[in-house]
């Protein structure tokens, strides 16, 4: 049985819900950048820190503003899909493929995407976001703490002001919010990226009873590393689409491409083939120098800097300024 499990924001649609949420509030998209920023510092750090926190550090922003629930599923309903991936999905169904989604994203924003694309709501697991709920233990106090970040944070620039940014949300998460209710509220999230992406896909490997080797897995970030890393190194194929250094270095393969569908091919040699097939597919293409995307097998690569300029260069095209995020 063909078992293919896709992250969901860049693999099967090109807007970061959380970020198109921020941008709802003034100010909110230069916030969201710097935060989206500070989550990647504490991802390279050592410890158990979880890429894709930024979904619960940002929680109390959008609680402050008024963004509803029903605001996430809108955005979910209009959200535009990666191109080629309706076609892709279709194709993979028609051939007896089962397909799974593992995503960081709020899961109103998740599964209202995955209906569209015609994936069992049984095959999503996302990040539960409550925050209807979570606003009932808002208060005065936690909307004049959320003031004042702001203030001191929007000025700052990702890369450049990295070192100030990390000093003033390590004093705003770390020392200020702790025992209020905001604090609480980002206890309560816990989003599904890193370790927690690898523990849902072994709860559908058990459902399943299908091995991770007999597993292909696609994403785009450092989210998904681990996910990556834990199929590629049980001999499964785990594919890195449009994606960044993060995911580049634990992926068996990539694809640069502004048209998903190209995956097809690669997907089929794998069913068909295994690992040997989908490599022998990609080095021809790579040989007969066809046109369309850019697929690398990654297993032999030594110097990820070329391949991630391309990826980078298809990322911003398709994504924008979602594409910038980590």
């Amino acid at each position: 049985m063909n078992m293919v499990c896709f992250d969901l924001e860049g693999p099967l649609v090109l807007e970061d819900n959380a970020y198109e949420l921020m941008k709802l509030i003034p100010g909110g998209k230069r916030v969201f950048e710097v935060i989206s920023r500070y989550d990647d510092l504490l991802s390279l750090e050592e410890g158990t820190y979880e890429p894709g926190n930024t979904l619960s550090l940002v929680a109390p922003f959008l609680i402050h503003s008024g963004i509803k629930e029903e605001d996430i599923i809108s955005m979910g309903e209009s959200a535009h899909l990666t191109p080629g991936v309706q076609e892709l999905i279709s194709d993979l169904t028609l051939h007896g493929g089962q397909i799974f989604c593992i995503s960081t994203s709020y899961e109103q924003y998740a599964l209202t995407v995955t209906q569209r694309l015609g994936i069992r709501k049984k095959n999503v697991t996302a990040t539960p976001f409550p925050l209807d709920h979570l606003r009932q233990s808002f208060c005065q106090e936690d909307s004049r703490l959320v003031e004042q970040v702001i203030a001191q944070i929007a000025n700052l620039r990702p890369f450049v002001d990295d070192d100030e940014i990390k000093k003033r949300l390590d004093s705003f998460y770390r020392e200020r919010l702790p025992g209020t209710n905001s604090g609480k509220v980002i206890n309560s999230i816990r989003p599904v990226g890193g370790r927690r992406k690898v523990d849902a896909l072994k709860v559908f490997v058990q459902r399943t009873g299908v091995p991770l080797s007999c597993w292909a897995v696609i994403g785009d970030s450092i989210t998904d590393a681990r996910m990556l890393h834990a199929v590629n190194s049980e001999g499964g194929l785990a594919i890195a689409f449009n994606a960044n250094e993060y995911a580049l270095s634990h992926a068996t393969v990539s694809l640069a491409s502004t048209n998903s569908g190209e995956l097809l091919s690669l997907l089929s040699a794998w069913t068909e083939g295994g690992r040997g097939a989908a490599e022998d597919f990609v080095k021809t293409k790579a040989v007969a120098g066809a046109a369309g995307g850019v697929f690398h097998w990654l297993n032999e690569e030594n110097d990820l800097a070329h391949i991630s300029k391309i990826h980078t260069k298809i990322r911003r095209l398709l994504r924008e300024e979602a594409g910038q995020l980590g």
